[in-house]
Order: structure tokens, then sequence, then C-alpha cells
């Protein structure tokens, strides 16, 4: 039973991961309109690209705080390393 259940799943991953398609990042109108708008030169397109950092920029900043505010709870302060008088021999 056990064999069974890893052969459907690495089936069923298989098939996700062959499946798989390429998609454009916007709509066929939304492409043409901000391509259209470039031409003319309005500032449509500038505003998009910025919503697009925008929104790259937020995930890495949350994971940057996150790892700022674990750090700083979780560091080790005042640590006394006390160490043997003696020498170490490794052999």
């Amino acid at each position: 039973m056990k064999g069974l259940r890893l052969f459907l799943t690495i089936f069923v991953f298989a098939v996700i991961f062959c499946s798989v398609k390429t998609a454009n990042a916007q709509c066929a109108q939304c492409a043409a309109t901000v391509e259209t708008n470039n031409k003319s030169g309005a500032s449509t397109t500038r505003g998009l690209n910025n919503g697009i950092l925008f929104l790259l920029a937020a995930p890495y900043l949350a994971v940057g705080i996150a790892g700022y505010v674990w750090y700083r709870k979780y560091r080790r302060k005042n640590v006394n390393i006390k160490m043997r008088g003696e020498k170490l021999h490794l052999n």
C-alpha cells in the first residue's frame, strides 16, 4: 500500500511538471494598451513598471524585517566562554 501511494504521488507530480505552459504576464488587451501608450509618450508605462517593482520588493522587505526581528530577539548577549588552561591535543 505504501508503494502504491508513493507511485501515485510521483505520478501526480510528473503529470503536473509535464503539463506546465508558459503564461504571459499580462492579458492581450493590457499589453496592447501599454505598448500603445509607451509609443505615444504617455506615463502609464512608467506607472505600471513602478507597480511591478513595488510588488517585487514587498516580499523581500517582509522577509528582511522578519529576519532582522529574529536576529535581534534570539541573539545571545554577554556570553562567557570558559576555556581550560590546558593545551588542546588533536591526536
